[in-house]
Parts: C-alpha cells; structure tokens; sequence
C-alpha cells in the first residue's frame, strides 16, 4: 500500500527528476498548487511539476503579494504540497525571508520540507509582485552575496537554487542579462527572468546566458502567453503557471456564489463542479478502504 498516505518517492529523488528535466531539452511544465489537493491533479494530468507560487499563497491568506507571508509560513504550506505528490516542487521564496544568512536558512527549511528547489529574488526585502510597477532591486554584489549564502548552505548538491531577477523592467533587458551571468556566476542553477514582455525577449534573454532558463507565464501580466512548445523551440528548460490554478478556482467560485445569492440554489452550477466520485477517485478512498480493511480485519492466534 505504498504511496497511500504520503509520496513514495524521496525527496532525494524529486531533487534529481528536476536536474535532469532541466537538462533533457524537454520543457519542464510546473502549475501552480493552490493546495495539496491540486499537487494531486497536477500529477495525475501528466505535468513535470509542481509550483508553489508566493502571490497564490499571499492571496488565499486575503494578503497582498507585499512580502507580508513569513519562512514558517510558506514552508509549511510547501511541506504538506511536497509530501502528497511524487513530483518536484520548486517554490517561491522571494528574497530569502531577509538577509544572507536567513536566505541560508531557507534553503536548509526547504531542503527539510520535501521540495525540490526553491527561486530568490532580487528585489528589496519586503518585495512585491514582479509584474506590478514601482519595483526596486539590490544592488547586484547585494544578491550574489544571498545567492552565495543560499548555495554554501545547500546539503543535497541536486537541490534547485533558481535566481530570479527583476532588473529587466526597471534597468531593462540588457541589465537583467549582466544579472543573470553574475548570479549563474555566484552558483545558481537556474535563472528566472520576471516580466519579459515578447518572444523576442525570451530569445534575446536565451542567446545570451548559458544555463538553464526559467520562463513565468501568468495571466494578465507583462508577459504574452507563449505555448510550452515554442518556448521549447526558444530553448527555455522550464515554465511555471504561478497563479492560474487560484484564477481558475476563485473564478468559478464568484461565479457560483453569486448564483446561490441571487437564485437560492447551487442547482444551475452541478454541471461544473467536481462530482462527489471524481472528488473521491483523486483521493484514492477506494485504497484507504482496502488498506484500513487489511490493517484491521484479523484474529489472533494462540493461547495469550
């Protein structure tokens, strides 16, 4: 009954399927979970991985993306999203929950927690949402030196440390590319890119840094939303869907919400929600059954 309660691959495991997605010229597909439920979908549709996204976090706490969330916090919520899918997870850790040494500290929570790698950014501690305007950033030494801290503190040498810059839309893409050669120089393993606006950026960004490249397709953003495939061709090695799932959820849910308001029932939303079986077939109740019925139903033997 192995895999029941909990992912049966290691996290260990997780750390390599993600090293060796990122270089197996096949684009690593990761949408963000909302919940560990979601991570469970995400498997069971056929994805690379699994994204947990600080701005999806931030919102179902009814919190702005301003770096109000804390390391326990986002940890926590990682930890139970990790230990429900055999997939890796890569997370949202902004800036490192401080300096240097707390962006160390994060790395060794994450390492704990089960997932897989884990991006920090450049921006000012407290950060906000890489696609909203009035952004600022550190100075670059400033984020060598968390991204250095990050790496030294790194126990499982496959662990993902991703460096996210958010210099192209304040000092412009040319800027953002000398940012990325000094943070794949300081040992990040992957670099993120926030808020490029076209195809020709993502392929200017590719043509100029040589390691693997990290694009972020979220909805109603800076970015023009370009299929997997022809980032593919572009030669970016993963992309990440950060807040669709939540788009996509809390949508449906205003809709429905406002149908029980103004009708008194639910009745004219059944045909799209998750039916009672489906709901129980992601669960896998049919297995906690079989697995409690072999636990429990026995007798004892012998004398005593």
């Amino acid at each position: 009954m192995s895999g029941l309660i909990a992912a049966t691959t290691s996290a260990v495991d997780k750390r390599k399927a993600l090293r060796a997605g990122l270089s197996s010229g096949t684009i690593q597909r990761l949408p963000g979970a909302i919940n560990p439920l979601t991570a469970k979908l995400i498997q069971e549709i056929g994805f690379e991985g699994v994204y947990v996204s600080g701005g999806a976090f931030s919102a179902g706490l009814g919190l702005p993306d301003i770096g109000l969330t804390t390391l326990t916090e986002v940890i926590e919520h990682s930890r139970q999203i990790a230990g429900v899918t055999d997939l890796p997870v890569l997370i949202d850790a902004d800036t490192g929950f401080g300096e240097p040494m707390s962006a160390a500290r994060t790395v060794l929570a994450a390492e704990d927690a089960g997932v897989a790698g884990l991006h920090l950014e450049d921006q000012v501690n407290p950060k906000r949402c890489g696609h909203l305007d009035g952004k600022a950033i550190v100075p670059t030494a400033e984020m060598v030196r968390r991204l250095r801290a990050a790496v030294t503190a790194r126990r499982d040498p496959n662990f993902v440390i991703c460096a996210r810059t958010d210099a192209a839309g304040i000092d412009g893409i040319d800027a953002a590319i000398e940012r990325a050669k000094a943070y794949a120089d300081a040992g990040a393993d992957l670099i993120f890119t926030e808020a490029l606006h076209t195809e020709a950026e993502f392929a200017k960004f590719r043509a100029a840094v040589d390691i693997p490249l990290l694009a972020n397709m979220t909805e109603f953003g800076k970015s023009k939303l370009i299929p997997a495939r022809v980032l593919e061709e572009i030669g970016y090695n993963a992309v990440i869907y950060p807040v669709t799932t939540l788009r996509l959820a809390m949508g449906a849910i205003e809709r429905g919400l406002r149908e029980i308001h103004e009708t008194g029932t639910q009745e004219g939303q059944l045909d799209r929600m998750q039916t009672r079986s489906r709901l129980y077939e992601l669960l896998e109740y049919e297995r906690y059954n079989e697995f409690d019925s072999g636990i429990f139903n026995f007798t004892l033997g012998g004398n005593q």
